[in-house]
């Protein structure tokens, strides 16, 4: 068979220990052949070197409308509280579509460079903002068709029921692009209010949910209960995510076990954003501070499908990162003390497999037919990938090279 590309020498993230290195031979942009020395010519013939290659990373929540807004934003010396959201909301009447354009290309553009292949982005809308913000991030979409997929999840993040004008929006939102229904109950005079009405746009649109949920110091309060009652009520399992639950992590462990197992029988995923959470997170004591960081590798235990994903990038929420999404989870690994290499390889999963199963891509994956969304990373194996960071040397859409990245050399004396 002659293909369009083939790589060779590759190990894959489900490689046993000495087993030998593959071939991936892609032909119309799919997947054509999984084999060693693959015979045939290729237009594009890469050797891989034994590298590992794995489809392209998966990142369920991210918020590419407010990204790199920082400098903008009033600076607080102030530890506590972050007022995040307020410092955010008084320069919202600022956005453009153009604007918005401009900084979220910026920031798909990291993404993308570091084997990002689909995301889901979090845009918010409210009489402030309008649809501006939806609308800046809707134009990426064909934008960068080339190198990623792109779905949009619009939320009410200043609050639904208590925020008039805010439910026209959001129909307008979803009339218009948006194929996910969010929400932030945490700043609603009404969060199960909130909730329930999510819900029904939900099952109006026939689409998926995927909320903010549970910020917070304490467990005594769980808006994640109510969301599963509400899944199961409707029949949306597996079509429902939750985003931070930092309040899980309060928990004892056989009283977040009773949490896990409810969010597993109802079909109710968990995302964790490593980075906003640990940065808001702890701020009403001086001393002690809790990580509020979920482990996700216990509620992957029990049953939980996670991811972890982005969230905030260079704004008042999360006044770092750079769109690299193993930094993410490898931040992860480390905050939750999960560090034995099946425990890692979970971990993998949550911007892989497990990613593309919350947002229901069922061709993800590497196989012959499956689309050919490939990742090389400069390590041998998805274990040494996490641990050290490892760099993207090279990413494809359906295919196609959209990424190169040159391996470091040592020019030495």
């Amino acid at each position: 068979m002659d293909f369009d590309l083939v790589l060779r020498d590759v190990r894959l993230p489900n490689a046993k220990p000495g087993q030998p290195a593959t071939d991936i031979g892609v032909k119309d942009g799919k997947i054509a052949a999984l084999a060693p020395g693959l015979g045939g010519s290729a237009k594009e013939d890469v050797k891989c070197g034994g590298r590992l290659v794995c489809s392209g990373f998966v990142d369920t929540h991210i918020h590419l409308d407010k990204a790199c807004i920082l400098g903008r934003c009033e600076h607080t010396t102030k530890r506590n509280p972050h007022l995040a959201m307020e410092r955010v909301s008084a320069v919202k009447h600022t956005f453009t579509v153009e604007d918005v354009i401009e900084r979220a290309s910026a920031t798909i553009e990291k993404c993308i460079s570091h084997g990002t292949t689909r995301m889901r982005t979090h845009a918010e809308v409210d009489p402030k903002v309008g649809l501006r913000g939806v609308e800046g991030v809707k134009a990426l979409i064909d934008k960068y068709k080339w190198a990623i997929d792109l779905e949009i999840c619009v939320m009410p993040q200043e609050g639904l029921t208590n925020n008039p004008g805010t439910d026209e929006l959001m129909i307008a939102a979803l009339k218009n692009g948006a194929t996910v229904v969010g929400a932030a109950p945490n700043y609603d005079s009404d969060r199960a209010a909130q909730i329930r009405r999510i819900f029904e746009m939900a099952r109006e649109f026939d689409i998926d949910i995927d909320m903010h949920l549970d910020s917070g110091a304490s467990a005594e309060e769980l808006d994640t209960l109510l969301v599963c009652d509400l899944t199961e009520k409707y029949g949306w399992g597996g079509r429902v995510a939750v985003g931070h639950v930092g309040k899980l992590s309060t928990m004892r462990q056989p009283d977040l076990d009773k949490v896990a197992k409810r969010m597993a029988d109802a079909g109710v995923a968990a995302t964790v954003l490593t980075a906003t959470d640990l940065y808001l997170g702890g701020r009403h004591t001086d001393h002690n501070v809790p990580r509020n960081v979920v482990d996700l590798n216990r509620l992957t235990e029990l049953g939980v499908t996670c991811s972890v994903g982005s969230n905030n990038i260079l704004n008042p929420f999360t006044p770092f990162g750079d769109g690299q999404l193993l930094r993410q989870v490898n931040m992860q690994a480390i905050v939750t003390q999960r560090g034995n290499d099946d425990e890692v390889r979970t971990l993998w999963d949550m911007t892989t497999a497990a990613a593309a199963k919350l947002m229901r891509k069922t061709d993800y994956g590497i196989a012959v037919g499956a689309p050919a969304d490939l990742v090389m990373l400069d390590a041998p194996d998805a274990v040494t990938a996490l641990r050290t960071v490892a760099p993207v040397l090279a990413a494809y859409k359906r295919g196609r090279r959209t990424v190169t990245r040159e391996p470091v050399r040592l020019h030495r004396p």
